[in-house]
C-alpha cells in the first residue's frame, strides 16, 4: 500500500510515465478499489460511451464499479496492485487514488435561527417549495410524518432523477416530498473487511440494500434540512414542540452512500455526487468527513472533487466541519468551494443533577426517560481509582460486580460509545451512571437517551465527584432529571467538539465558514434501531435527539434552499456570502459568543464568520461572489500545476505567468499570514470585489475593527452603487510590527471589516497570524 500511495503521489505531481515498482511475488496481493481520473478529451470517437472506452482500452479485464461523467471524468475499479500500476501508465490517466473509508459527523432550531411564520425568509421563499435538497448520508425512513407530501405542489420540472427500489423500498416510498432516492454500495461491497461477515457484501441482518435507512443518521439530517412543519413531536417527552425542518417545503433527493457499522467509501460518494448533479438537485448536504484529523489535498479528496463539480454547475454544497474539536486545526472539508459548518448550542437544554451525600449539587445533562431514582441515595464508586484504564472507561467486561452491584458508577468518557457504558454498568449490577468528561472534552455536554439512570457531567464536576469519593468511604449520591428547559442562557455557545481552525491546508482561507445549531437537535429517526443505535436497544422512536456537526450542516443546507428559492439567480458563493456576512457574533445575552470548551470568548477559528442568522441573510446588501475561474486561479496560486488542477476541474487549464495570491480569492473573510522570520514592519494588501444585491442606489462606508497591535486601511473607504454600477472593488492593507504583535492563545489576533449603508452591515472577519517559513 505504501508503494502505491507513493506512486499515486508521484503521478499527481509529475504526470510522467509510471515506473513499474511492483516486483514479482508468488501471490498477488488482494484487490483494492482505486479511483481513476481520466482526461475525457482523449476518448476515441469510435467508442459510443466512456464506459465502452474504459472497458475496452486496458489490456487486462477491469472490474469497473462506477463510471463518473458529471462532476468527475473517470471510473472506479477493483484491481490488484499490479493491475493498478499497469493502468496508471496509460497516457489518458491523469491521477489515481485508493478508495478511502469516511465517517459520519455525528424543531426548535428554526426559530433560533430567526425564521418566522408570517414574514421573512420562510414567506419570501414559500418555505423552499421549488428547491431540491440532495442528502448524501445513510438513506431515509420514508414513512415518517416529516416526509409527508400533503398539500405539496408538483415535483419541480428540472428534476431528472429516479426512485431506485430495493430491499423494503418500493416506488411508492417516493412522493412529492421524497422525489428521488438512490443507493451506492459497489465501493463498499468491494472493500475487504466491510459489508458483511467476512466483508465484500451487505449484511442483510442489519442493513437494507436499498435507500431505506438502517442507521438513523440520514433520516435525522434529511428532516433537519427539509422536514415538514405541521405536527407535535418529542423524544420520550423531551424537546416537545412543533416538528419542522429549516426548509419545510423543499423536496428531498436521497443518496445512500453510508452503511451501518462500516462507514462511507469515496468511490460511492463520488458516484452520488455525479448522480445528484445529473438528477438536478439545487443543494447538496453532506455530513461526512475523514475523521482521522488529516485533510487530503484537494486533488486526492473525492468530497472536494465532487463538490467542485457540483458548485461549478450552480449547486450549493454544505459540509460538516468535523467533531475533533476543541483541538486547533481540527476542521475538515476545507475546499474553498465548500461551505463548511461548525456546531453551536441552542437555547434549549435537558438538565439533570447529581446530588452527593454531603448535600452538594452538580449540574449535568441527560435524556433518560425511564424509571427515576426518586431521590433515593445509593453508594457511588469510581472503578478508575484502581488505575485500570478499561475499568475507568467502563469497557465491556471491565467492571467487578462485587464493586458496583447496587451502586451508582462513575465512568470516564471515551473509547466506547457513551450509552454503551451504561449497559456495561447495568450488566455488572449497577443502578445508575455518572458519565464524566475528561480534560479533552472540558465542560462540553451532549444529551443521550440512556438506558439506565445517567447524568453526564463536565470535567470539573467529574473531578469534584471523584474527590468526594476518594475522601469519603461511605460516599453516596442520587440523580435527578428535570426534563426540557427553554430559554437557556447563554446561547449559542460554540460546541466543544466542533472542528476548529486554522485551515490546515490553506490558512489563507478561514475555516469553518460559520456555525449553526448542532447540539441536542430533535429530528426524525429510523424504526430499524432504537434511539441509542445499540443492538440491545429495542425502543422505537419517531424522533431522536443527536449532536454533532452532522446536525449543523443540514441547517445550512435548508437555509441555502430557502435563499435559493428567494433568489434563484444567486450563485453558491453568493448564498454562502449572504450567510457569512450577516452571521451573529453575540449570544442571547447580547454578549460575545463563548467557547464551551473553555468558557472564554470564542474566536473566528471557532465560529468562522459567526452563527447563522436567517433573519438577516435574506437581504445581505452586498455579496462576495465567485465563479469557476476564481477557484481555478486559487488552485494556481497554491502551486497546483495545470494537470493537477484538471484532476479537480475536469477541463484543461492554463495558469497565468504571474502567479496569483491565494489570499486574493474573493472570500467573505480575510486571513493575513506573516512570516515569523520577518523583523520590523510588514504589510500585505488584499483585493476584494462586492456585488450589490440590495437597493439599486446605495452608498456604503467602511468600518474597521483592527486586530490588537495591527493597522488596517481600506481604499476606497466609500462604495457608491447605481443602476449601472453593481460591482465595486477595494483594497485592504494590513500592517504589523513584529515588536508590537502579541498573538493570543490560538496563535492569532482577530478583527473585522464592515461595509455599512444605514440598513445593512456587511461584515468580514479578519485574522492575522504568523507562520514559520518552509
Amino acid at each position: 500500500m505504501a508503494s502505491l500511495l507513493l506512486l499515486t503521489h508521484f503521478l499527481c505531481f509529475t504526470f510522467t510515465a509510471i515506473i513499474p515498482i511492483f516486483s514479482p511475488v508468488s501471490a498477488e496481493p488482494a484487490a483494492k478499489t482505486y479511483i481513476f481520473r481520466v482526461d475525457s478529451f482523449s476518448k476515441p470517437a469510435i467508442f459510443p460511451t466512456h464506459y465502452h472506452w474504459y472497458s475496452s482500452e486496458f489490456t487486462e479485464p477491469v472490474n469497473i464499479l462506477h463510471v463518473y461523467d458529471n462532476v468527475f471524468h473517470g471510473f472506479s475499479a477493483s484491481l490488484s496492485p499490479s493491475q493498478a500500476a499497469s493502468i496508471l501508465q496509460h497516457p489518458s490517466i491523469l491521477a489515481a487514488f485508493e478508495d478511502r473509508r469516511r465517517q459520519l459527523h455525528t424543531t426548535r432550531s428554526p426559530q433560533f435561527l430567526g425564521l418566522r411564520n408570517q414574514k421573512g425568509l420562510w414567506s419570501e421563499s414559500d418555505y423552499g417549495s421549488d428547491v431540491i435538497v440532495g442528502v448524501l448520508d445513510t438513506g431515509i425512513w420514508p414513512e415518517r410524518r416529516s416526509f409527508s407530501d400533503l398539500n405539496l405542489g408538483p415535483v419541480p420540472t428540472h428534476w431528472k432523477g429516479v426512485c431506485q427500489t430495493g430491499d423494503k423500498f418500493t416506488a411508492k416510498n417516493c412522493n412529492r416530498k421524497i422525489i428521488g432516492a438512490r443507493f451506492f454500495s459497489k465501493g463498499h461491497e468491494a472493500a475487504p473487511g466491510f459489508g458483511g461477515i467476512g466483508g465484500g457484501g451487505i449484511n442483510d441482518t442489519v442493513e437494507f440494500k436499498s435507500p431505506r435507512d438502517a442507521d438513523g443518521h440520514g433520516t435525522h439530517t434529511a428532516s433537519t434540512a427539509a422536514g415538514r412543519h405541521a405536527f407535535r413531536a418529542s423524544m420520550s417527552g423531551y424537546a416537545s414542540g412543533i416538528a419542522k425542518g429549516v426548509a419545510p417545503k423543499a423536496r428531498l433527493a436521497v443518496y445512500k452512500v453510508c452503511w451501518k457499522n462500516s462507514g462511507c467509501f469515496d468511490s460511492d460518494i463520488l458516484a452520488a455526487f455525479d448522480a445528484a448533479v445529473s438528477d438536478g438537485v439545487d443543494v447538496i448536504s453532506i455530513s461526512i468527513g475523514g475523521g482521522d484529523g488529516i485533510s487530503s489535498p484537494y486533488y486526492l479528496d473525492p468530497i472536494a472533487i465532487g463538490a467542485y463539480g457540483a458548485v461549478s454547475r450552480g449547486v450549493f454544497v454544505s459540509s460538516s466541519a468535523g467533531n475533533d474539536g476543541p483541538n486547533g486545526m481540527s476542521v475538515t472539508n476545507l475546499a474553498p468551494w465548500l461551505t463548511t459548518v461548525g456546531a453551536g448550542t441552542i437555547d434549549r437544554n435537558f438538565p439533570a443533577e447529581v446530588i452527593l451525600g454531603n448535600g452538594r449539587k452538580l449540574s449535568g445533562i441527560s435524556l433518560y426517560a425511564g424509571k427515576p431514582l426518586n431521590g433515593k441515595m445509593y453508594a457511588v464508586v469510581y472503578p478508575g481509582k484502581s488505575g485500570v484504564l478499561s475499568a475507568s472507561l467502563c469497557m465491556e467486561n471491565s467492571l467487578d460486580p462485587h464493586l458496583v452491584r447496587g451502586k451508582i458508577v462513575i465512568c470516564d468518557r471515551g473509547s466506547n460509545p457513551r450509552v454503551a457504558k451504561g449497559l456495561v454498568v447495568n450488566k455488572a449490577g449497577g443502578v445508575g451512571m455518572i458519565l464524566a468528561n475528561g480534560v479533552s472534552n472540558g465542560e462540553g455536554l451532549v444529551g443521550d437517551a440512556h438506558l439506565i439512570p445517567t447524568c453526564a457531567v463536565g470535567a470539573n464536576e467529574g473531578d469534584a465527584i471523584k474527590s468526594y469519593i476518594a475522601s469519603n468511604p461511605t460516599a453516596s449520591a442520587t440523580i435527578n432529571f428535570h426534563g426540557t428547559v427553554i430559554g437557556v442562557k447563554p446561547a449559542p455557545v460554540v460546541a466543544s467538539f466542533s472542528g476548529r481552525g486554522p485551515n490546515g491546508l490553506n490558512p489563507e482561507i478561514l475555516k469553518p465558514d460559520l456555525i449553526a445549531p448542532g447540539v441536542n437537535i430533535l429530528a426524525a429517526w429510523t424504526d430499524a434501531v432504537g434511539p441509542t443505535g445499540l443492538d440491545l436497544d429495542n425502543r422505537k422512536a419517531e424522533f431522536n435527539i443527536l449532536s454533532g456537526t452532522s446536525m449543523a450542516c443540514p441547517h445550512v443546507s435548508g437555509a441555502a434552499a430557502l435563499l435559493k428559492s428567494a433568489h434563484p439567480d444567486w450563485s453558491p458563493a453568493a448564498i454562502r456570502s449572504a450567510m457569512m456576512t450577516t452571521a451573529s457574533l453575540v449570544d442571547n445575552r447580547l454578549q460575545p459568543m463563548t467557547d464551551e470548551a473553555t468558557g472564554k470568548p470564542a474566536t473566528p477559528y471557532d465560529y468562522g464568520a459567526g452563527h447563522l442568522n436567517l433573519d438577516l441573510a435574506l437581504d445581505p446588501g452586498l455579496v462576495y461572489d465567485l465563479a469557476n475561474e476564481d477557484y481555478v486561479s486559487f488552485l494556481c496560486a497554491i502551486e497546483y500545476g495545470p494537470k493537477t488542477i484538471q484532476v479537480i476541474t475536469k477541463s484543461p487549464v492554463n495558469c497565468p505567468m504571474k502567479k496569483p495570491l491565494p489570499e486574493n480569492l474573493n472570500y467573505p473573510s480575510i486571513a493575513a499570514l506573516f512570516s515569523t522570520a520577518a523583523r520590523g514592519v510588514s504589510s500585505k494588501t488584499f483585493f476584494r470585489t462586492v456585488t450589490n444585491v440590495g437597493d439599486t442606489n446605495a452608498e456604503y462606508r467602511v468600518k474597521i475593527e483592527a486586530p490588537k497591535g495591527v493597522r488596517v486601511s481600506v481604499k476606497p473607504d466609500k462604495l457608491v452603487f447605481s443602476e449601472k454600477v453593481r460591482k465595486l472593488s477595494y483594497y485592504v492593507t494590513i500592517t504589523v510590527d513584529s515588536k508590537n504583535l502579541v498573538l493570543n492563545d490560538s496563535g492569532a489576533v482577530f478583527g473585522s471589516l464592515s461595509w455599512i449603508d444605514g440598513k445593512h452591515v456587511v461584515r468580514s472577519p479578519i485574522v492575522v497570524t504568523q507562520m514559520s517559513p518552509l
